[in-house]
């Protein structure tokens, strides 16, 4: 009898031990993790997983909340009895530790970033809550090593190493989204990523031409949206996010909500955020040429400067803005995933407010000037095959279809007719990549076709009559881009400490445009360009010891004309207008990098970049004749013709250094540091860069304990005297302050910001920021809207 109670008793402990058994696996693979550390709020019980990602918590009692946590992973809070509900699994999803050792922006697959010549950017999820960026331009510029200039709210156009706009290539996903119209001029298309929708981001410094093509020169900014999740219980999981967040400067009012369902073989991620911005309230101390003293408005049908009865405001600059995603995933088996993703976006009309201030002999140019609503449209399919056959070990194809839509409306003040052009883009993709490992190498290549249709219209509208009529496009109507391009990398690790990559890419452009003689005497009735163009890379990684670690590089670049190149009609500035140019080539860029990484102790990391980039045969605006006719009729006001034309060369040379330091487990600063200097050929005589940005950096001293993390940090600019602005900015002195000799400058400035943030239980995180805390009032270089002012944000989210 008493041998059959302890053989009883036996069974009923192996059974309720074996209900204790928990499996912590990977969210991306499905993989075991192990080393995990497991333990109670007060820490009084501990354990750790094995190498089968298995762990025992029969100490831990029903009600407890059990914490995990991994080097490489996000930290998981979950009740003992909700994990015994979910088949006694818990999944870990990858933290920002993890991401910052792969990139997927140098070969479009997962590289170590330790092996790569390239500087490259990895922005976290965690960095994104923690920044708290109203749009996406402002999260580059959080990190310290992106300068963006601001035409308006809504905008940002990013510059790197002293490129911009179409000379820098964004992508989402792994698609390209420049299209054949993005300018020269300033760009607003990355404030249609919702920095909300972003998992991850990655900013390649420097060219990326042999990945990712044309316009890649200055740098690669890719996005990576949320991604489905797979349930790993076998049945459906749920779980999502909301989120809410206010600011005081413009009182800002963002909502966020998405959610995933996941099953074993298939996933679903949807998301939606809607924001709405008032107008922008700039800082009580700089210069007063910022300021907002008056304003246009209609009253009885008369157009009348009104005064602004507080000039911080800078009226009219709202507007609001609505994304939405959709994902889908499924996974029939380990070697193959489907993948559908689509991204949507739209702006109401925004004001394109450096054109609303400017003035002749005292009174406003214009009346009204803003951007029509901005549409973009992204369907995108992946199709993933894994194998190991003679030729590939990955194969991915990716399809894309993009639509693009925004338009352009101005009135000048006290004029009836209001000018509206209208751009509509439908940009189709397909890229084949593949990878195959070669014992200690990699190699990767690909094949890409793109093709953009461009519809461009202009009209008119007497708003006191109600008179319409057609006005010149902006654009050739039905004009087309193509690019056909093959390219391949290939990464050699010739030793646990030294890795060599290089690249090649071939790539062709066709571009065809015909141009109308309804309203312009054109000496050409169509552009076709058919060009070529190879570029090159070749780089070395070598960790020479545990002390430094090298990084040099040398690559080539290169710019196609695109529509906007060869066939825009516009003004550029009061009195001059810009006229289609048939007659364009590439322009190519030729790079030389140096990095050193320096490990002084395991608490003390010191980064060190030097760079030089040559641009040759550079697409620039200069004046320009129509069979020998110089001035035109443009919109009722006689304009000097320019034209864009290979009429340039430019240098580029700079130092980015960035610093960390461990003062202790929970006290970290970090600080960023860039410098460019960059001149441009005109006709003979070397001047400024337009795009080369002055002295900027960042510093962050982060504290982070348990529940609380605070992070205090100052953002900074350098001066640009009258001398250090290129001769176009120079004419724009509406843009910036005056100095003593009654000279447009760029002054320097700071801002010192606060951020907190705080966990109240596994669920729920506020973030509560105040920026500007000393009510600086400034402009970043060539901006023609001023910052926020002292600016209190506070955010809300929820996980489920």
């Amino acid at each position: 009898m008493r041998s059959g109670l302890l053989v009883l008793f036996f069974f009923i402990s192996y059974f309720h031990l074996s209900a204790q058994e928990i499996r912590i696996l990977d969210s991306d693979t499905g993989e075991p993790v192990a080393g995990v550390a497991i333990y109670n709020q007060d820490q009084s019980k501990y354990t750790i997983s094995d190498i089968e990602g298995v762990a025992i918590i029969t100490n831990f009692s029903d009600t407890e909340v059990i914490i995990f946590k991994s080097v490489s992973y996000k930290e998981v809070y979950r009740r003992k009895r909700e994990i015994l509900q979910n088949n006694s699994i818990v999944v870990l999803e990858p933290g920002e530790n993890q991401l910052e050792q792969i990139t997927l922006s140098a070969a479009r697959f997962k590289l170590k970033k330790d092996e790569i010549p390239q500087k490259i950017v990895s922005i976290v999820p965690s960095e994104i809550l923690m920044a708290n960026p109203q749009t996406s331009a402002d999260l580059l510029e959080s990190t310290g090593q992106v300068f963006v200039q601001k035409s308006q709210l809504g905008g940002g156009s990013p510059m790197i190493r002293g490129f911009s706009t179409n000379r820098l290539l964004l992508t989402v996903d792994g698609v390209r989204m420049n299209s054949a119209i993005f300018r020269s001029g300033n760009l607003q298309n990355v404030i249609s990523v919702d920095p909300l929708m972003v998992e991850n981001a990655e900013v390649i410094l420097g060219p990326g031409s042999v990945v990712y093509g044309s316009d890649a020169i200055g740098g690669v900014m890719n996005f990576y949206t949320l991604q489905p999740d797979f349930s790993f219980t076998g049945g459906t999981s749920v779980s999502g996010s909301i989120y809410t967040r206010f600011a005081t400067a413009n009182n800002e009012n963002t909502v966020h909500a998405d959610v995933n369902v996941g099953r074993e073989n298939w996933a679903f991620r949807t998301g939606i955020t809607y924001s709405d911005f008032g107008d922008l309230k700039m800082g009580e101390h700089g210069p007063d040429d910022y300021l907002r003293t008056d304003y246009a408005e209609r009253q009885n049908g008369i157009d009348v400067m009104v005064e602004n009865p507080d000039p911080l405001v800078q009226k009219p600059t709202g507007y609001d803005q609505i994304n939405l995603l959709q994902k889908v995933k499924y996974m029939p088996s380990k070697d193959w995933d489907f993948n559908l993703g689509l991204v949507y976006s739209q702006t109401s009309d925004f004001p394109r407010f450096d054109r609303l201030y400017r003035k002749k002999d005292g009174v406003l140019r214009a009346a009204e000037w803003y951007y029509g609503p901005q549409t973009w449209f992204l369907g995108n399919l992946k199709i993933n095959h894994r194998s190991r056959s003679e030729f590939y070990d990955k194969v991915q194809f990716t399809g894309a279809y993009q639509y693009f839509g925004e338009s352009r409306n101005d009135r000048d003040f006290g004029e009836p007719v209001l000018f509206s052009t209208e751009e509509n883009v439908d940009a189709y993709s397909a890229n084949l990549d593949f990878e195959k490992s070669l014992s200690e190498s990699k190699l990767f290549y690909g094949f890409e076709y793109v093709l953009n249709s461009v519809a461009s219209e202009g009209d008119f509208r007497n708003i006191q009559n109600g008179e319409t009529g057609d006005t010149a496009s902006r654009y050739p109507d039905d004009s087309k881009w193509q690019s056909l391009a093959i390219y391949s990398s290939y990464q050699w690790k010739i030793s646990e400490n030294l890795s060599l990559q290089s690249g090649l890419r071939y790539n062709h452009i066709l571009v065809n445009a015909r141009f109308e003689d309804r309203f312009y005497d054109f000496p050409f009735e169509e552009a076709n360009i058919s060009t070529g163009a190879f570029t090159g890379s070749l780089g070395l990684n070598w960790r020479q010891n545990h002390f430094v670690g090298w990084r040099l590089g040398l690559s080539t670049a290169f710019r196609a004309p695109n529509i906007d190149d060869i066939g825009k009609i516009f003004d550029s500035e009061p009195g001059s207008v810009v006229v289609p140019n048939p007659n364009l080539k590439s322009e190519y860029a030729y790079n030389a990098e140096l990095g050193a990484d320096f490990n002084f102790s395991d608490n003390l990391h010191f980064g060190l970049t030097a760079y030089y980039t040559y641009l040759d045969d550079a697409m620039v605006r200069r004046d320009y004749d129509l069979d020998g006719v110089t001035e035109i009729d443009y919109q009722g006001e006689p304009s000097r013709v320019q034209a864009i034309q290979n009429a340039a060369n430019a240098y580029v040379y700079g130092l980015e250094a960035g610093l960390e330091i461990d003062f202790s487990v929970a006290l970290r600063m970090n600080s960023q540091f860039s410098y460019t200097y960059g001149e441009e050929n005109d006709g003979g005589e070397y001047v400024p860069l337009r795009h080369a940005a002055p002295m900027f950096g960042s510093t962050h001293l982060v504290w982070n304990k348990r529940k609380l993390k605070l992070d205090l940090f100052s953002e900074y600019n350098g001066e640009f005297d009258f001398e250090d602005l290129a001769p176009g900015e120079q004419d724009k002195a509406y843009l910036y302050a005056t100095d003593a000799n009654g000279n447009p400058y760029s002054p320097a400035w700071y801002t010192l910001n606060l951020t907190g943030q705080y966990r109240l239980n596994p669920n729920w995180l506020a973030t509560v920021s105040l920026e500007n805390l000393t009510n600086q009032r400034y402009r970043t270089y060539s901006s023609g809207i001023a910052a926020a002012g002292r600016n209190l944000i506070i955010a809300l989210s929820y996980n489920f």
